[in-house]
């Protein structure tokens, strides 16, 4: 049996991809899951569906009000969060360059990818704090690297997280809380869907792109980080395709 078996787990993005990967993993490891999304109805059908315990909770990251309402929700025997996986993410009118792109869009961008990323922590933190215990796991993307042309946002969004994830590595260790950051590559999922507001348009990007990533890759990166011995952490991961 994992050594998380017992824990209890936050996972963001949770209804698809890489947050209901990584949910099904840790349920199967024996985590207590508590899946976050905006889609409550879609949400609760996969939880539904895993084998060990989940909470749902309908949650806009972006949202100060919703974040502000999240651990009040939780029936107090959930309330003690032991790992934090900030996974929830936008990227909607990205593959433009950025005169060519919606301001609005842009901006909204950041506000899911960075402040909705540090609200859940802000969130969540305290008592992670309080219990001197606590595991947080942020999704990244090699776009937080280097410049991706077309990306500009999403590009500045990837390294906000990057540079905070380093950040409250040094200011946790030593206190029990440990941060981990993923960065994938191109990993196949609704994503580009989304991202273009135009399923066809999605399916044909990732069949153009070649050969990509499975959102099963990334949930075993985030396992693999999790379960390292309490004085080891990994600090990145960073996993692309073999092309």
């Amino acid at each position: 049996m994992s050594k998380l078996a017992g824990k209890t787990a936050l996972v963001t993005g949770a209804s698809a991809g890489i947050g209901l990967a990584t949910a099904r993993l840790l349920s199967e490891a024996g985590v207590r899951v508590i899946g976050c999304a905006r889609r409550l109805e879609v949400l609760r059908a996969q939880m539904d569906d895993l084998p060990g315990p989940t909470l749902s909770l309908q949650l806009d990251v972006a949202e100060a009000e919703s974040v502000a309402g999240l651990t009040a929700q939780l029936p107090s025997d959930w309330q003690s969060i032991d790992i934090l996986v900030n996974n929830a993410g936008s990227d909607i009118g990205g593959r433009r360059d950025f005169h060519e792109g919606d301001i609005a869009e842009w901006v909204n961008t950041i506000q899911i990818n960075v402040s909705g990323l540090m609200q859940v922590t802000a969130a969540v933190l305290p008592g992670m704090l309080e219990g001197q215990a606590g595991h947080i796991v942020n999704l990244g993307s090699v776009a937080g690297l280097s410049g991706v042309r077309g990306c500009a946002a999403y590009v500045a969004s990837k390294h906000a997280v990057h540079g905070l994830s380093d950040t409250l590595r040094q200011e946790y260790a030593g206190r029990g809380i440990r941060v981990s950051e993923i960065l994938p590559g191109m990993v196949k999922t609704d994503f580009a869907k989304t991202r273009f507001s135009d399923a066809e348009r999605g399916d044909a990007f990732y069949e153009n792109y070649g050969l990509c990533l499975e959102a099963e890759d990334i949930a075993r990166s985030v396992l693999f980080a999790l379960e390292q011995p309490p004085h080891a952490v990994v600090s990145q991961i960073v996993i692309v395709p073999d092309n």
